[in-house]
C-alpha cells in the first residue's frame, strides 16, 4: 500500500466539519502534552518515534481499522517512516505533510460577514496556533488586522479578489507570534499602524493609532477613536468596523479574557483591563459581533470554522465579564496565568524591529500553543 500525505488544509476541514480522525502522534510525550492537533471528534495515541524503531507490531491492536489514521511528528520525516511501517503491516494510513511545523503555520480564510456598502469581512484562522487575523475589503481596497508572519497568504488572497492592500494594523505589540504587518506594508506600500504606547521601543516608522482615528477602506470606515483599550498591553486598541464588528485584539475572547502580564506588568495593568472590559466595552452596542485576535479551545469555533460572538452574549456568558468583586477579578487575572508563550521576549523584540531572526528561528520561536488568555 502507498502512504498518502494529508495536508494541514485537509486536516483543518476535518476539524471544521467535526469529522472523526485517529491521530498517532510520534513526538515525545512532553511535546504532545504541551500541544497537539485539536479536533471535536479526534482520538489520539502518543507513542514516541524512538519506541517504534524496532517495528510497530506491538501497537497494531491499538490502531483502529474503522477510522482514518494520521501519523504526526514535528517536521514530517519520522511520521513517514512510521506510516510506511504501518502500511507494510497492511494498514491504510496517512502522514501529516510538513508535520506540526506546517500545522502551526496554516491559515484558513473564512468569510465572517458582509459590510453595508457591499464589502466583506474575512477572518484568517490559524488553526494550529489559535491566532485570528482579519481582512476588511471594500470597493477594491483592503485592510489587514493582526497579520501573522505568513504574509504570502494575505497577499495572494487580496490578489485573488482584486483588492489592493492600503492599510495594515496591529491591535497591540504581539508577544506570542511574529507580526507580518510591517512586511506586508513594505510589500504593498500600505500604511502600517501601531498603538504608540506599545511602540516606544520600535526602530521603524509607523503611523500612530490614536484617539480620533477614522480610517477609510474603500467605502467602509474603521473607527478607532473611542476604543483605546489597555489591559493586555498598555497600548491595546480595539476597532469598530462598519458599526457591525468589534475587533477586540487580545482584550476579550469568546471563552476568556486577555492576560495582562506579557510585559511583566500584570499588577500594574489589571486595573486597565477591568476598566476596558467593564466600562468601555459596556458602552458599546450589544449587537456588535466580537472578532478576537485568538481562540483558546476548539469549542470556540462556529459551525463554519469561524470564531465570533455578539458582545451581548459574551456579557451574559463569559465568566471574565461577570466578576463583580474587583479584588476577586484582580486575583483571577494575576494568579491564574498559564505559562508564558515560548520565546515571548524575543518575539516582542522581533516585532519592535530590534532583532531579525531567520525563518527557521522565527518558526522555532513560535512553536507551541496559544497562551494569551487568563485561564
Amino acid at each position: 500500500m502507498t502512504v498518502k500525505a494529508m495536508t494541514a488544509k485537509e486536516v483543518t476541514k476535518k476539524v471544521f466539519n467535526k469529522e472523526e480522525l485517529f491521530i498517532l502522534d510520534v513526538r515525545n510525550e512532553n511535546d504532545f502534552n504541551d500541544w497537539k492537533i485539536d479536533g471535536h471528534n479526534f482520538e489520539y495515541l502518543n507513542i514516541p518515534y524512538f519506541d517504534l524503531l524496532d517495528g510497530v507490531e506491538e501497537i497494531m491492536d491499538k490502531i483502529p481499522t474503522d477510522k482514518q489514521v494520521l501519523v504526526v511528528c514535528a517536521k514530517e520525516g519520522s511520521s513517514i517512516m512510521v506510516a510506511e511501517m504501518l502500511s507494510e503491516e497492511g494498514r491504510e494510513v496517512s502522514y501529516l505533510q510538513g508535520g506540526m511545523k506546517a500545522w502551526s503555520e496554516y491559515l484558513e480564510p473564512v468569510k465572517v460577514g458582509d459590510l453595508k456598502d457591499g464589502g466583506q469581512m474575512y477572518q484568517f484562522v490559524r488553526i494550529g496556533k489559535g491566532c485570528l487575523s482579519y481582512m476588511v475589503v471594500s470597493n477594491g481596497e483592503a485592510a489587514i488586522i493582526d497579520a501573522t508572519r505568513m504574509t504570502d497568504v494575505y497577499l495572494d488572497f487580496a490578489k485573488s479578489i482584486n483588492a489592493n492592500i492600503t492599510h495594515v494594523f496591529d491591535t497591540h505589540l504581539h508577544a506570542d507570534h511574529i507580526s507580518g504587518g510591517r512586511k506586508i506594508a513594505e510589500a504593498t506600500g500600505a500604511t502600517y499602524w501601531l498603538p504608540p504606547k506599545d511602540a516606544t521601543e520600535v526602530v521603524f516608522n509607523y503611523q500612530p493609532l490614536e484617539g480620533g482615528n477614522d480610517v477609510l477602506i474603500g467605502n467602509t470606515t474603521i473607527n478607532i477613536h473611542a476604543l483605546y483599550s489597555p489591559g493586555h498591553t498598555i497600548g491595546s486598541t480595539s476597532f469598530v468596523v462598519d458599526n457591525q464588528f468589534l475587533l477586540s485584539g487580545d482584550i476579550l475572547f469568546i471563552d476568556s479574557i486577555g492576560r495582562p502580564d506579557l510585559a511583566g506588568l500584570a499588577e500594574d495593568w489589571v486595573g486597565d483591563l477591568r476598566e476596558t472590559l467593564y466600562k468601555r466595552y459596556r458602552e458599546l452596542s450589544d449587537e456588535l459581533v466580537v472578532l478576537p485576535a485568538h481562540f483558546m479551545i476548539i469549542e470556540e469555533l462556529n459551525e463554519d470554522g469561524s470564531v465570533s460572538e455578539k458582545l451581548g452574549t459574551l456579557f451574559a456568558k463569559n465568566h471574565g465579564l461577570n466578576i463583580d468583586d474587583e479584588a476577586e477579578f484582580r486575583t483571577l487575572v494575576t494568579k491564574n496565568l498559564p505559562p508564558q508563550p515560548n520565546a515571548y521576549q524575543e518575539i516582542r523584540e522581533t516585532n519592535m524591529g530590534k532583532i531579525t531572526p531567520d525563518e527557521d528561528k522565527q518558526r522555532e520561536m513560535e512553536i507551541g500553543p496559544n497562551r494569551c488568555a487568563v485561564r
